[in-house]
């Protein structure tokens, strides 16, 4: 396979860049932004194309790494002469493989893949991609194609359908950004408390990565412990009496998902009372 990039963001970058060490023939990028691709192209010591067309003529396999809303105009833009053969590819996590409308018709073979990952910066992420899972959802000689380069490589593969992936990357948003919300949330409860920001985040470092390990580790179920869980009734009334009208729709909104894993880990307590209280 041979792969270029329209488009020299950050997945961009990094995704070429691991691929490359990984043995993949990465020939090189555009973008609209002549300075980003100038820089991608000497990051993975690849070539600079002048023009979207350039790039698919050139490769066998096409990465669009733009961000989610022009990824249908640089499809809309492309000579569709040049489709032929080619698998044209997209990272978004929420659009189907569906926004390359006609391909099938003009010979090519679509596919969308994303990694279960956030891309922090352009220069050192690639080093972290060597155990992500990627998604891939598409045409099944794409998917087929892309899913021996990914296990090649050492990664994890998944395919997905394409009705699924607004539910998908709901859950991925919820799994990465909605946790921060979360923590937010606690660690201005602390300040509160007369910790400063730093102390927050620093002395609950513990708390919160062991909860996760033990989530990870063993699932949701085997992990949960505090109040909701013991069916401490007294406890959680004073947790709401003292919270904004925030954080107590926070509380109680996950406080009724977790009498749901309390069930599920102790099915003969009763939790009516405390189901109440937070309903």
């Amino acid at each position: 396979m041979k792969l270029g990039f329209i488009g020299a963001g950050k997945a961009g970058c990094s995704l070429g860049r691991y691929f490359l060490d990984k043995g993949v023939e990465v020939t090189g990028y555009y973008s609209l932004i002549e300075e980003e691709a100038r820089w991608a192209a000497a990051f993975t010591k690849t070539q600079m194309f002048s023009t979207v067309n350039e790039v698919i003529a050139a490769n066998d396999s096409i990465i669009i790494s733009t961000p989610d809303g022009a990824v249908k105009s640089v499809w809309d833009s492309l000579d569709k002469e040049l489709i032929n053969n080619r698998i044209i590819c997209h990272l978004s996590g929420s659009l189907s493989s569906d926004v390359f409308s006609g391909i099938e018709e003009l010979g090519g073979y679509q596919v969308s893949i994303h990694p279960l990952f956030a891309f922090s910066d352009k220069e050192s992420a690639f080093k972290q991609l060597n155990n992500v899972c990627f998604t891939l959802e598409g045409h099944p000689h794409a998917v087929s194609e892309w899913k021996q380069v990914l296990n090649s490589c050492g990664n994890e593969v998944v395919t997905i359908d394409k009705e699924k992936k607004p539910l998908y990357h709901a859950a991925a948003s919820v799994l990465s950004n909605h946790v921060i919300a979360v923590l937010d949330t606690g660690y201005r409860m602390l300040e509160n408390c007369g910790f400063s920001e730093e102390q927050a985040r620093r002395y609950t470092e513990s708390l919160v990565m062991k909860n996760v390990m033990h989530v990870i580790e063993g699932g949701t179920v085997n992990a949960l412990t505090g109040p909701i869980e013991r069916n401490d009734i007294g406890t959680v009334r004073k947790h709401l009496d003292v919270l904004d009208d925030d954080a107590k729709q926070l509380y109680k909104m996950c406080g009724n998902i977790l009498v749901g894993i309390s069930k599920e880990k102790n099915a003969k307590r009763d939790y009516k009372e405390i189901e109440s209280i937070l309903k």
